[in-house]
């Protein structure tokens, strides 16, 4: 199958595309050096690096693969309907200019007339109301007014933990696909794929520390988060600890919440991996770590860019330049949808 992508980032949940049988023509990418890692992993497709809004970069973009293609993979910025850390309602998320870009999704649908269309975002995609022909709508309800009549359309929430990958990660998925096709949904794993599986047998480090495996290395962390996580069990906030918590220069207790300074477990899949997932005081980000001799645990530090990867349902054996930014890679896995929940979805077409 012949396919395009819109909102493509650097392109990790299109890794395993070719296992699937897509070929994948043309992409776009509004940010430079996300394009630029995209033209390194997926050297055969089209990049097409620039805002979508703008009507030549549009063009653009349709022009650079046949009038008539078979899949179309979108994945609109979700920075609008993130409810992390703030309350936001219908209507504040309606009025985001950002969720309209939707629409563009819309208009190259109606001229490459895929037979095959997978839209994905966080949950609140499908809550999400935007204006349409003066009313409010849900996205679902704006595609099927659009276009019921050649595609049927089925959305849900899908959990990447349920389809193999070693990480609690819920998007959703509106699926289009032209009538007198057929695409399903994937069967749920019998078994979740826990941390300890996916990452133990990775050398332990600490923070600042480095190893021989490529992508394997620790961040430098500030001293003071050092010795927190160092008394923090595994699965446990610093700010559970009765000595060594969160506290500022005057020794008072930092206030916040649990779901910082934590370390995640090892037999559970991975919790949700955010875009600041290089901070030790952002949600769930903390090696598990072990139980040394001394009571203290090991790294004390966030995960790797490799464990990371792995989490993520990344290969080891990426192919990425070697001097790609730690930062780039990290904020890339903490938008993107993990490979292999694509892998298993796309999977499904008959």
């Amino acid at each position: 199958m012949k396919g395009i992508s819109m909102f493509s980032s650097a392109g990790i949940g299109e890794i395993f595309f070719k296992d699937v049988g897509i070929e994948l023509l043309a992409a776009n990418e509004l940010v430079e050096r996300r394009a630029n890692l995209y033209r390194s992993v997926h050297n055969k497709t089209n990049m097409i690096q620039g805002d979508i809004l703008n009507e030549d970069v549009f063009s653009k973009f349709i022009n650079s693969s046949p009038d008539k293609i078979d899949f179309l993979l979108a994945s609109p910025p979700c920075q609008g309907m993130s409810v992390a850390g703030k309350n936001r309602n219908v209507q504040s998320m309606s009025n985001d200019e950002r969720n309209y870009l939707i629409y563009k999704v819309i208009e190259a649908i109606r001229i490459k007339e895929p037979t095959y269309v997978l839209i994905e975002n966080v949950p609140a995609l499908l809550k999400l109301m935007l204006i349409y022909n003066g009313s409010l709508l849900t996205v679902q309800d704006i595609l099927l007014n659009e276009f019921s009549n050649k595609y049927k359309i089925e959305a849900e929430v899908v959990d990447a933990a349920d389809l193999g990958v070693p990480q609690t990660r819920k998007r959703a998925i509106i699926k289009m696909f032209k009538r007198g096709t057929s695409w399903t949904w994937p069967t749920t794993e019998e078994k979740k794929i826990t941390v300890r599986e996916a990452i133990s047998h990775l050398p332990s480090l600490e923070s600042g520390e480095s190893s021989s495996i490529k992508w394997h290395f620790a961040r430098k962390h500030d001293e003071r988060h050092v010795l927190w996580m160092k008394h923090t069990p595994t699965g446990n906030s610093a700010f559970q600890n009765t000595i060594y918590f969160p506290k500022k220069e005057d020794g008072s207790r930092i206030k916040g919440y649990d779901t910082t300074y934590r370390r995640i477990l090892w037999d559970e899949p991975a919790p949700t991996i955010t875009i600041r997932n290089d901070a030790i005081s952002s949600q769930r980000n903390v090696h598990p770590g072990r139980e040394l001799k001394d009571g203290t645990y090991s790294d004390a530090r966030v995960l790797t860019p490799l464990e990371l990867m792995i989490l993520n349902s990344i290969p080891e054996d990426w192919a990425i330049p070697d001097d790609t930014p730690e930062i780039l890679i990290r904020q890339c896995i903490g938008e993107s949808i993990p490979p292999l929940m694509l892998k298993k979805i796309i999977g499904e077409i008959n």
